[in-house]
């Protein structure tokens, strides 16, 4: 289990892998399973992630009817042509709110690394495989690309929006998912690794303030956000930009601005939007109810 990304740069150069390898390898050696049962596995995964994308309904909304249905109003304002983003971003948009709003809707979602960031991920993996007809094997190992930034966050910083505030779980997620774009396209392990940082980088602060206290508003939206930054920072990392402050640094700096958080911002719902005037009303009905 590497408890930093340069442990893995390391490996893979001693060893002459690549980046998604060293996590094939500590799957097999973790589970005790063979080599294809992990990429079986693997498969299974993004499958799930392309059932639910592909059975989302408008129609279906979650228990307290907040979310629900802009996944594909977004999908619809795609096919008029005329986003500002373009097609690729405008499908990790739509999918973005797709996936999160399945995950509050109760259906089946796949924690990347958590319920509330599941949109991110499966954002840009889906479009980037179905635009690109890319061969689902790159795809999957794009996954283990992913597993293992959020595994060196997990065991340097958290994943959790209860110890480290939204930047532990959407910018987790969004780490994850500019490191497997930058594999999917070509990129080193130190350029998968600055993509990573540049995307955690971004969002570091990000608290977590739900509304009512369901991984509903704004949580939703914000797998966009991490949807949007991981591609961007993708770019800039296949360009050649590297972040300033070391990977594994900007991953120290998140563990620690997530100690120093007030609880107020840490999926407590006593502070930021959900203390909002509007927040408190949202909540008020909900408890009436």
């Amino acid at each position: 289990m590497a408890l930093s990304l340069q442990e893995i740069i390391s490996w893979c150069r001693e060893e002459g892998k690549e980046f998604w390898e060293y996590m094939l390898y500590d799957d097999m050696r973790e589970r005790g399973v063979l080599r294809e049962e992990s990429l079986s596995y693997m498969e299974t995964i993004f499958d799930t992630m392309l059932h639910t994308v592909k059975t989302y309904r408008q129609e279906r909304l979650s228990t307290s009817g907040l979310v629900g249905a802009e996944g594909g109003k977004m999908e619809a304002y795609l096919k008029k042509g005329s986003t500002l983003c373009g097609s690729f971003m405008g499908n990790a948009m739509s999918t973005a709110l797709k996936m999160a709003e399945s995950n509050a809707c109760m259906r089946r979602i796949v924690a990347a690394p958590t319920a509330g960031s599941c949109g991110v991920l499966p954002a840009v993996l889906i479009p980037y495989y179905e635009m690109k007809q890319t061969d689902k094997r790159e795809i999957i190992k794009a996954l283990y690309v992913a597993g293992g930034i959020g595994e060196v966050i997990a065991q340097r910083a958290s994943i959790s929006g209860a110890q480290g505030g939204c930047q532990a779980e959407i910018g987790s997620a969004s780490a994850m998912a500019a490191g497997a774009l930058v594999y999917l396209e070509g990129g080193s392990g130190e350029q998968i690794c600055h993509g990573a940082a540049l995307a955690l980088k971004g969002l570091l602060g990000l608290v977590c303030d739900p509304v009512a206290g369901l991984v509903e508003i704004p949580c939703v939206k914000r797998n966009v956000l991490g949807a949007v930054n991981a591609i961007s920072c993708a770019d800039m990392a296949m360009a050649g930009i590297k972040s300033k402050i070391p990977p594994d640094e900007v991953i120290d700096a998140m563990q620690e601005i997530g100690t120093k958080m007030d609880s107020a911002f840490r999926e407590t719902a006593l502070g930021g939007l959900a203390t909002t005037a509007t927040g408190q009303e949202i909540a008020q009905k909900l408890m009436k109810e």
